[in-house]
């Protein structure tokens, strides 16, 4: 029996354990094959091991995606988290070539998969607070939110959280360094039903903006009152 000859169920099912890249591949070989790809009920989980693959075209984006996951883990990810002020101009050449790749990619989400359940994302350093209030307000379904390594992530991603999370249940903000122990306190006074898990967050030093020189006039006040 040729492939072709399997009903629609049976190659949704074969299609099912096979890779992103697997299944381009097998989609490329005849338009049946390629339909098959393209049906939505075959991507309710993605899962995105580095930034480059979600440049690809090896998936599909719809209403029917329940779980998605981005898990960066590359030396790449210590430049990132690198405070933009402290990185030399080599450091943000590397970062200014995937700096806004979540982001959009997110946005993108926000517009075609309202039905998400789970979102995961790891090691993401440029994601950013505004961004992900977006996804909580287009995504009212969202169950889970784990944050690990978002160095960009502030109290206002909490803040967001509260006022847009009504179905959120689980929010883990692990070893991300600019959110604080107030805002923590915070949204569990706000949402105490939330199981919430901030793994050395409010314990890791946050960013700390260099402070610019004196004004001009400051200086002058403080010699003439010396």
């Amino acid at each position: 029996m040729h492939i072709t000859q399997l009903n629609r169920e049976c190659l949704l099912h074969l299609f099912s354990f096979l890779d992103k890249d697997s299944r381009k591949n097998l989609a490329r070989t005849c338009p049946q094959l390629q339909d098959v790809f393209e049906d939505p009920a075959l991507w309710p989980l993605l899962h995105f091991r580095s930034l480059t693959e979600l440049k690809k075209d090896n998936f599909i984006l719809s209403p029917v995606l329940r779980s998605l996951s981005i898990c960066w883990h590359s030396s790449r990810v210590q430049v990132c988290s690198i405070e933009d002020w402290l990185k030399s101009a080599f450091q943000r050449s590397i970062c200014s070539r995937h700096e806004s790749l979540v982001n959009d990619f997110l946005l993108q989400v926000c517009d075609r998969c309202p039905n998400l359940a789970s979102v995961t994302l790891s090691g993401c350093g440029h994601v950013t607070d505004d961004c992900l209030s977006h996804l909580l307000r287009c995504c009212p379904r969202l169950r889970v939110l784990c944050l690990e390594n978002c160095a960009r992530v502030t109290n206002r991603t909490l803040a967001a959280v509260a006022a847009h999370g009504r179905a959120l249940q689980t929010l883990h903000v692990d070893f991300c360094r600019n959110v604080s122990a107030a805002g923590l306190r915070r949204l569990r006074v706000a949402c105490p039903r939330l199981a919430l898990r901030a793994e050395h967050s409010a314990a890791m030093i946050p960013d700390q903006p260099p402070r610019g020189p004196p004004a001009p006039g400051l200086a002058v006040r403080k010699r003439l009152l010396r």
